[in-house]
């Protein structure tokens, strides 16, 4: 249905363009009309055409002044002018306007016709766009909470997600480099800062879900994770990182005020604890700041620079590159942990050289901490009695050089300890995989079923055959079976369907298509080869 407004103060022209349109468009048109300027404007603002006829002259306000009116509110409107000849000054301005046609009096039928047609054409392209619009928003609003919750997995979950955080801010469209993390706990009451019935709510925070989320939205563009137990994750980008004493109340208020409409809207008790500021890299910190924040304070909102909750460091003291040093020890990173490792001990002789006993210490807990990190992902076995010299090497070592060749060598040797044993595990798996491959693959086997097989999950499986090979595991597969299937090809006594069951294929056209595209020719061609 297409709204139609004619606007004419001469009733014959009004009766005529009627008559016209209802003659060759039928019901497919919904037709109103106005004799003067105020009248249109009114009209045009209660029954929002597509499509308006307008005269230029009329009574009280003219046509170009009623258009200039109705823009203001019906952008989308499409206006064809119907003036005469001695009007054509007029005409020009309303083109100006953006006007569809201009027509003169008395207009030819087949030219009216005409140009309703076109403008229909236009009210029907701009209807397809508005509903295409709405259909990619709608499938968007499913997307982005999908997108959001799995970048929230992966920054909790995953310890290489610092490699992927390009393609979700590209994803999540996130321009910023720094965020926060806010952790939200949900209950049916609370008392003494304790929330009640975390398991009943959880189940209940799957219905309002979809609210929860518009209305965090309202108080922070943020990345909202899915509902884990009686928990919601919510990380918000900012631009800087550094959060002065006035930001830090902004952002308590903020979070009060949208505890506060989430308790009212949803009828449930809200409790959030705030992470401070880092880099997405390391956004998982302010992840843990936030969690302990939400398990020790008693109030509703808290932030973890407001409690005692983080270590308090001396001012030169270098955090972030303690931070580094474990984290490249922590990825079995031999070449970073030694750059990292003399980094630090440079820095403690050049700050505290004159206490030597402070730095023999910093050694002692920096070494067993990284050798912990090693018995902690199987690179080493423990033994009670391992280290029993260690306390004699450090405290009789005078010379700081040689102190520092000592530090960075146990730093290096855990790297590389757990590198060599990664690569041992990583081999084993790849080895067992291949040989159930070589010997399975004329059957129906599947990612899944190997990965079975090794006992890892299949997407681990799949990275860690694809690090371990150079080839994905359906290359590995096929290149295995158009080998043999070369093999086979040479006996001229088996059939095409034969060699085709032979290595694992149960359509041979299917069979056909791959071995052209491995070998370059069809199988019945190579098979002439020979």
């Amino acid at each position: 249905m297409y709204k139609i407004m004619l606007a004419d103060d001469e009733g014959i022209a009004i009766d005529s363009l009627k008559f016209i349109i209802e003659k060759n468009f039928g019901r497919s048109c919904e037709i109103r009309y106005a004799k003067t300027g105020r009248k249109v404007i009114e009209l045009a603002e209660e029954f929002r055409p597509d499509i308006a006829f307008m005269d230029i002259q009329m009574p009280g306000i003219n046509g170009i002044d009623a258009m200039k009116e109705i823009k203001k509110f019906n952008q989308g409107i499409i206006f064809i002018v119907m003036t005469a000849y001695d009007k054509f000054d007029f005409a020009k301005e309303s083109i100006n306007l953006g006007v569809l046609e201009y027509l003169t009096k008395p207009s030819n039928q087949n030219k009216i016709v005409e140009t309703l047609e076109k403008a229909i054409a236009i009210v029907n392209r701009e209807r397809e766009k508005r509903s295409n619009d709405l259909e990619i928003r709608e499938k968007l609003e499913t997307v982005v909470p999908l997108l959001e919750s799995s970048f929230i997995y992966n920054v909790l979950f995953q310890e290489n997600y610092e490699q992927e955080i390009d393609n979700f801010k590209q994803l999540l469209n996130i321009s910023q480099n720094y965020g926060f993390v806010i952790v939200l706990g949900f209950g049916d009451q609370m008392e003494d800062g304790k929330l009640s019935n975390p398991v009943g709510v959880s189940v209940k925070a799957q219905k309002f879900y979809p609210e929860f989320r518009e209305i965090v939205k309202e108080f922070y563009p943020a990345i909202i994770g899915p509902i884990m137990a009686n928990r919601i994750v919510i990380i918000v980008p900012e631009d800087e990182l550094e959060t002065d004493y006035e930001k830090r109340i902004k952002i308590i208020d903020t979070t009060r005020n949208l505890a506060r409409k989430l308790r009212k809207r949803l009828d449930i008790q809200i409790k959030a604890g705030i992470g401070s500021g880092k880099t997405l890299e390391k956004i998982q910190e302010s992840y843990n700041e936030a969690v302990e924040v939400l398990r020790i304070n008693s109030e509703r909102v808290g932030h973890v620079e407001d409690l005692p909750i983080l270590c308090r460091y001396e001012d030169n003291y270098p955090v972030e590159l303690e931070k580094e040093l474990f984290a490249a020890v922590h990825r079995a990173d031999t070449t970073q942990a030694r750059i990292k490792g003399t980094m630090f001990f440079d820095w403690m002789t050049t700050h505290h050289m004159e206490y030597p006993e402070n730095i023999k210490l910093k050694v002692a807990e920096f070494v067993l901490y990284a050798e912990h990190l090693e018995y902690a992902s199987g690179g080493k076995n423990y033994n009670f009695r391992d280290r029993s010299e260690y306390l004699t090497i450090i405290q009789g070592t005078n010379d700081l050089r040689e102190l520092k060749e000592w530090f960075v060598k146990k730093i290096t040797d855990v790297c590389c300890n757990m590198h060599t044993k990664k690569e041992e595990q990583s081999s084993d798996i790849i080895k067992k995989a291949k040989r159930h491959i070589i010997q399975n693959f004329n059957k129906d086997i599947s990612l899944d079923e190997v990965s079975k097989i090794v006992n890892i999950s299949p997407y681990y499986f799949s990275k860690l055959f694809k690090e371990e090979t150079k080839e994905n595991f359906i290359d590995f597969l096929t290149n295995i079976r158009i080998e043999k299937s070369k093999e086979l090809l040479k006996n001229q006594e088996l059939s095409m369907k034969e060699i085709c069951l032979e290595v694992g294929y149960s359509d041979p056209n299917y069979f056909s298509r791959i071995f052209k595209k491995c070998v370059g020719v069809t199988p019945t061609e190579y098979k002439e080869g020979y």
